[in-house]
């Protein structure tokens, strides 16, 4: 459904690619039979329009000894909307920000490495947040189920 964009052969490598980002151009041209030089030229177009991001190393903060994620729900007046997202965008505790149905609404990750460092960020970084009218915090006691990126 969500890959109806692309042919067969690029949903093919698509599908490889989120099993095993770091296979191959030789494992995935065997898998769906065309060479190493068409699969790079493949994968190289797709990231070219953007359908392929990225490449990354997903780390598990919980399996890090003191590690703290939590999830904000905040709520900004209309003018000060822009500013927020700069501000929390620039914090090298915030993983995510994303922009939510409802009026000026933010849905905003964290990852701290210690019950101290995400006290600092409320206090010194969201309480101070100018224009901000509701803020809800809830700490990720552990993970059930995770899904980076597309489900297919």
């Amino acid at each position: 459904m969500f890959l109806d964009g692309l042919d067969e052969l690029d949903q093919r490598i698509v599908r490889l690619l989120i099993e095993n980002a770091r296979m191959s151009y030789s494992d995935i041209g065997k898998a769906v039979g065309i060479s190493r030089v068409a699969v790079k030229a493949r994968v190289q177009a797709l990231e070219r329009r953007g359908v392929i991001e990225e490449y990354t190393t997903v780390i598990n903060p919980q399996r890090i000894s003191g590690a703290v994620s939590c999830y904000f729900e905040i709520e900004t007046l209309p003018e000060t909307l822009a500013e927020v997202t700069a501000i929390l965008s620039g914090n090298e505790t915030v993983t995510q920000v994303y922009r939510v149905t409802g009026k000026n609404k933010l849905h905003v990750h964290a990852v701290a490495s210690s019950q101290e460092e995400m006290e600092a960020l409320l206090r010194e970084v969201i309480d101070p947040l100018p224009g901000v009218t509701s803020c809800g915090c809830n700490i990720i006691l552990s993970r059930v189920k995770d899904i980076k990126g597309l489900r297919l």
